[in-house]
C-alpha cells in the first residue's frame, strides 16, 4: 500500500479536489472561486478545503488511501470479467459485471461486446434477456456508441429465436434511428423467426416491413449515390415480404397485409411464383374477387408454376366463389376439372402429362409434399458470434429465412381443403360437394343443383347409382326433414332419365308416412310406377301403419290387397335396412349433415358491400362510403370489423377526420352492442392510430383498455414514436391555476397515455 507520508502537500489536496468533484458533479479549477461548492454543509469546511490539508482531520490518510486501491480494484475486476467471459462462466460474468456497474460503469467497449456475445451464444431465454436488459440501459443512458450494429442485429436475432418478438424488433428500430442499417439478408432471418412463433411477432414484422419500406417509397432514395448504399442493402426484398405476408396469413392479420400489397408497386418490389400464390390467400380472406381474377392471368403465364401451387391458387379461386355465393362461377370451375381429369385419365397423353408435372415439381424442391419432412431447425445450430460476425453478406441468414419461409408455407398448404391433386391432375374434394350442396339448398336453386350434380356423376361415375352423389344428396335432405327438396331432386333425377334403387323412393315414403302426408305419398307412390320402381315390404308396412292411425280402413285394405298381389316378401325389410345403413355411412353424406347442422348460414351480400365500401374509402370517396355503408345496413345486411376497417383507415388517409372517426366510433360501440360484432385486433388498430394522431387520448385510452381487456397486442414502440414526434411538449409547463372540468380531463388522460407508453 502507498504511503500516506511519501505524498506531498500539493498532491494530497489535489487528489481530495478531485474527489469532492466526483461526488458533487461540479467542475474544479484551482484558480477559481468557490462558489460552486455551496452545497457544502457549512463554512468550516470551505475553509478547510481553501487553505489546505494542515486543518483537516486524521482519518482522510484511509479515505484517499481506499481511492488508490479501488483504482488497483477496478483494474482487477476488470481482468477478472474478462476472464470469466473468455471461460464462458456466465455467472460469475454477470456478476462481475454488476460489480463494474457500481464501481465503473460500463466496462470499454470490447468487453461488453465480448459480455453480449456470450450471454447470447447461450441461447438460454434468461441470458438473453439479461443480455437485452444491458443494452436497454444503455440506450437509457445515452450510452449507444458502446454496440456496432452486428452485436446488435445478433442479440435480436437470438431474441427471435427465443419467442421475444418485442425486444427483436425493438433493437432494429433502434438501429435504423441510429443509420445503423441492418442488410435485409439479416433482418429477414429475424421477422421470419418472430413471425414463425407469435401473433404479436407477425404482427411486428409487418409493421418493420412497412416502416423500412417507407424510406424507399415513391424513389426516395437515389441508389446512384455512393452514399446511399447502406441504406439501400436494407431495402425490403421478395423474401422479407413473403415472410411478412404469410405470418399474416397464419394468424389472420390480413388486413394488415393487403398494406403491404400496396406498397409494393411503390417500391418496385418484383414478384415471384410464392409471392403470386401468396396474394392469392391474401384476396381470398379478404374476399378481393376482382384482384383474384386479375392474378389468374399471371399465374397462367408463368411457366414455373408447381402442381402444389396450382392447387392452392385454384382453392382460393374456388373459394372466393362460394363466399360471394358466386354458384354458377364455383359448379362451372368443378365441372372444368372434372371434365379435365376424365380426359388426362382416358387419354394416351396421360405419361407424358405426369412427367410435366414431375418436372415441374422438381423446379422448386423445397416443398415436396402435402406434409413437413421434419425441416432443419436452426437453432439446434446457433451461430457462434465470430462466425456471424465474419458473414459479412449475411448467406447463412438469407438461407435461414428461406428455410423458415418454406416451413411456413408448409403450414398454409395444409389449410388447404377444397382441391387435391393426383399426378399433376386436380380434382375437387368432398368438402368441395358438400359446400357447394348447402349453399345450392340454402338458395332453394334445386333444379340447379340436380343439373350440378348430373353433369359432375357423367364426368365421374360412381361405382352404383346408389353411390351417386344426387343419391346421397337426397339422403341427406330425408334426414334433415327436407322432405320437398329431395322429392324435387327426385323428380329432377327421374326426368332426366337416371334410374335410382327403391330405397330412395322408401326412404321418402316412410318420411311422408311419418308426418301423415297423404297426398304427397300418394304422388311419390304414381312416381314410383312410371319409373318402374317397385317398394319393398318396409315401404308397404309404413303405409298400413299410416292408414290405421288415420282411421283409413279401406286404405289399409287396398294396400294389403296390392302386397298381396305383387308377392312382397317379408324378407325385403332387412335387405332396405342393411342399404340404409351402408347409405348412412357415406362420408359425403355425413359430411353434408355435420356442414348443414353445424355450419353456418352466410349473408353473401356482406362481402359485396364490403367490397364496395373498400373501393370508395381507397378512393377517398368517403362520403360515397359512408352512404354505401347506410344503403347496407338498411338492406339487412350487418357490417363487421373489415367493413369498419375501410372506413376508418379511409378518414385515416385523408387526414383531420378525427371528429368523424370519433362519431363512427360511437357507432360502432352501439352496434356491437346489439348485433353481437367483435372488435379484432386489425380494426382496434387502425381507430388507436387516428386517436393517438389526432391527441384524442380520452378515446385512445378507452381502446387500449379495451385492448388489454381482450388480450390483443399493442405496439406500444410506434405509438410512443408518435407521441414524441407531435406531442413531445405537450403539458410540460406548470399546471395552469384554472382548468375547466374539460381542460384537466383531457391532460390527465395525456398523461396517462404518456405513462403507459413508457415516457414517464
Amino acid at each position: 500500500m502507498i504511503s500516506f507520508r511519501k505524498l506531498s502537500h500539493r498532491a494530497l489536496n489535489i487528489v481530495w479536489l478531485s474527489f469532492v468533484n466526483r461526488i458533487l458533479e461540479h467542475p474544479f479549477h484551482s484558480g477559481r472561486s468557490y462558489k460552486s461548492f455551496t452545497c457544502l454543509q457549512n463554512q468550516t469546511s470551505f475553509l478547510k478545503l481553501n487553505y489546505g490539508l494542515e486543518h483537516l482531520p486524521h482519518h482522510f490518510s484511509t479515505m484517499v488511501g481506499n481511492i488508490l486501491v479501488q483504482a488497483r480494484d477496478t483494474g482487477k475486476l476488470h481482468e477478472e470479467l474478462e476472464n470469466a467471459i473468455n471461460e464462458h462462466r456466465l455467472h460469475d460474468a454477470w456478476d462481475l459485471h454488476e460489480q463494474h456497474m457500481k464501481v465503473e460503469g460500463f466496462a470499454r467497449k470490447s468487453i461488453v461486446t465480448k459480455l453480449i456475445a456470450t450471454l447470447t451464444e447461450s441461447l438460454d431465454i434468461h441470458w438473453v434477456e439479461k443480455a437485452y436488459g444491458l443494452v436497454e440501459k444503455a440506450f437509457e443512458e445515452h450510452k449507444q456508441t458502446l454496440f456496432d450494429k452486428e452485436i446488435l442485429m445478433y442479440l435480436s436475432l437470438a431474441l427471435a429465436k427465443c419467442g421475444l418478438p418485442i425486444p427483436a424488433s425493438t433493437i432494429l428500430r433502434k438501429l435504423v434511428e441510429m443509420e445503423h442499417f441492418p442488410p435485409v439478408t439479416a433482418w429477414s432471418a429475424i421477422i421470419a423467426y418472430m413471425s414463425e412463433n407469435s401473433s404479436s411477432g407477425a404482427y411486428l414484422a409487418v409493421e418493420l416491413v412497412l416502416e423500412i419500406g417507407y424510406l424507399f417509397q415513391d424513389g426516395r432514395v437515389d441508389p446512384r449515390k455512393k452514399c446511399n448504399r447502406p441504406l439501400i442493402s436494407m431495402k425490403p426484398n421478395t423474401t422479407s415480404f413473403n415472410i411478412a405476408l404469410v405470418g399474416c396469413l397464419m394468424f389472420g392479420t390480413t388486413r394488415k397485409a393487403e398494406q403491404l400489397l400496396e406498397m409494393m408497386p411503390r417500391i418496385n418490389m418484383k414478384t415471384d411464383v410464392t409471392l403470386l400464390i401468396v396474394m392469392a390467400h391474401i384476396y381470398e380472406r379478404n374476399g378481393r374477387r376482382d384482384e383474384l381474377k386479375k392474378l389468374k392471368r399471371h399465374i397462367e403465364e408463368v411457366s414455373n408454376v408447381s402442381d402444389i401451387q396450382l392447387r392452392q391458387f385454384y382453392n382460393c379461386l374456388l373459394s372466393c366463389h362460394l363466399k360471394f355465393g358466386d354458384l354458377d362461377s364455383a359448379s362451372e370451375m368443378v365441372l372444368e376439372m372434372l371434365h379435365k381429369a376424365n380426359r388426362a385419365q382416358n387419354s394416351l397423353g396421360v405419361a407424358n402429362l405426369m412427367f410435366e408435372a414431375d418436372k415441374r415439381n422438381s423446379m422448386l424442391p423445397h416443398i415436396k409434399s402435402d406434409q413437413p419432412e421434419n425441416p432443419v431447425v436452426f437453432q439446434e445450430h446457433f451461430l457462434c458470434y465470430e462466425d456471424f460476425f465474419r458473414d459479412r453478406n449475411f448467406l447463412r441468414l438469407e438461407a435461414e429465412a428461406k428455410e423458415v419461409l418454406d416451413r411456413m408455407i408448409v403450414k398454409l398448404h395444409s389449410q388447404v381443403e377444397l382441391i387435391t391433386t393426383e399426378r399433376g391432375i386436380l380434382k375437387p374434394t368432398e368438402i368441395t360437394f358438400v359446400k357447394l350442396v348447402k349453399a345450392f339448398l340454402e338458395a332453394d336453386k334445386i333444379k340447379d343443383l340436380a343439373e350440378f350434380l348430373i353433369k359432375a356423376e357423367k364426368e365421374d361415375s360412381p361405382l352404383s347409382t346408389d353411390d351417386s352423389a344426387l343419391v346421397h344428396v337426397i339422403n341427406s335432405c330425408i334426414s334433415l326433414g327436407w322432405l320437398d327438396q329431395a322429392h324435387d331432386l327426385l323428380d329432377e333425377m327421374r326426368l332426366s332419365g337416371i334410374g335410382t334403387s327403391s330405397s330412395v323412393y322408401s326412404s321418402l315414403l316412410k318420411a311422408y308416412c311419418k308426418e301423415n302426408r297423404t297426398s304427397e305419398v300418394t304422388s311419390l307412390i304414381g312416381d314410383a310406377r312410371r319409373a318402374g320402381i317397385q317398394l319393398d315390404a318396409s315401404s308397404y308396412e309404413a303405409l298400413l301403419e299410416s292408414r290405421v292411425l288415420q282411421n283409413d280402413t279401406q286404405g289399409a285394405l287396398n294396400v294389403f290387397k296390392e302386397m298381396k298381389e305383387g308377392k312382397i316378401p317379408r324378407s325385403g325389410h332387412q335387405e332396405f335396412d342393411a342399404k340404409e345403413g351402408n347409405a348412412n355411412e357415406s362420408g359425403l353424406m355425413s359430411k353434408l349433415l355435420l356442414e348443414i347442422k353445424e355450419g353456418e348460414r352466410v349473408d353473401y351480400g356482406v362481402h359485396d358491400w364490403n367490397n364496395v365500401i373498400h373501393f370508395f374509402c381507397k378512393k377517398r370517396l368517403m362520403e360515397d362510403a359512408e352512404n354505401a355503408l347506410k344503403k347496407m345496413m338498411s338492406l339487412g345486411h350487418a357490417p363487421n370489423a373489415q367493413t369498419f376497417h375501410s372506413m376508418v383507415t379511409g378518414y385515416a388517409a385523408i387526414g383531420g377526420k378525427y371528429i368523424e372517426v370519433t362519431e363512427l366510433w360511437g357507432e360502432m360501440k352501439a352496434f356491437a352492442l346489439s348485433s353481437g360484432m367483435k372488435f379484432d385486433q386489425e380494426l382496434l388498430d387502425a381507430v388507436l392510430y387516428t386517436f393517438v394522431r389526432g391527441g384524442f387520448f380520452v378515446r385512445a385510452n378507452e381502446v387500449v383498455e379495451m385492448m388489454e381487456r381482450g388480450n390483443l397486442f399493442v405496439d406500444k414502440y410506434k405509438y410512443r414514436v408518435i407521441f414524441l414526434k407531435y406531442y413531445r411538449t405537450i403539458y410540460k409547463g406548470k399546471t395552469p391555476k384554472f382548468q375547466t372540468e374539460s381542460q384537466l380531463k383531457k391532460r390527465e388522460a395525456a398523461m396517462d397515455f404518456k405513462k403507459w407508453v413508457g415516457l414517464c
